[in-house]
């Protein structure tokens, strides 16, 4: 497990083998699996579980009773690219931040994805495999690429 010196990680949060971990900060009672990264500047509520190989990116804040499932993925880069059009190596000015909120007591099932700049509502269902581009509403479950409603919880 590595552990960067400036994260803060509350009270009986469990942290599993195999994670990484850069100034980042976890709330209490929280689970995070084997396999995980979480970035710089990620805010992680308080009873939140996170289970293996999910990816969490930087201007990611997720609230509190949520669940992220395996192999979930954040994005937070609308056009990544390795250089720039002067063939320059990109560097963090290169691009612009899209900033991402999972609202309190969701949930996001296997290898879904979420791409940057979208708010997840409060209790919403994400469905396994599905592509969350556009915000979704307090209560709705999504599924699909791109993710869209099917119902209301």
């Amino acid at each position: 497990m590595k552990i960067i010196k400036d994260c803060q990680i509350g009270k009986r949060t469990k942290i599993w083998n195999f994670v990484n971990l850069y100034g980042c900060s976890i709330g209490e009672n929280c689970q995070i699996g084997a396999f995980v990264e979480i970035q710089k500047g990620v805010r992680i509520g308080n009873k939140v579980k996170v289970q293996s190989h999910a990816f969490i990116c930087e201007g990611v804040v997720i609230e509190d009773e949520v669940f992220v499932s395996h192999h979930v993925v954040f994005i937070n880069d609308k056009y990544p690219r390795a250089t720039n059009i002067s063939g320059s190596l990109k560097t963090d000015k290169d691009w612009k931040l899209l900033n991402t909120v999972v609202k309190t007591r969701a949930a996001i099932g296997s290898n879904a994805t979420v791409l940057g700049g979208v708010t997840i509502g409060e209790n919403a269902l994400i469905g396994a495999g599905s592509v969350v581009t556009k915000d979704v509403p307090k209560n709705a479950i999504v599924v699909g690429n791109p993710a869209k409603i099917i119902g209301y919880v």
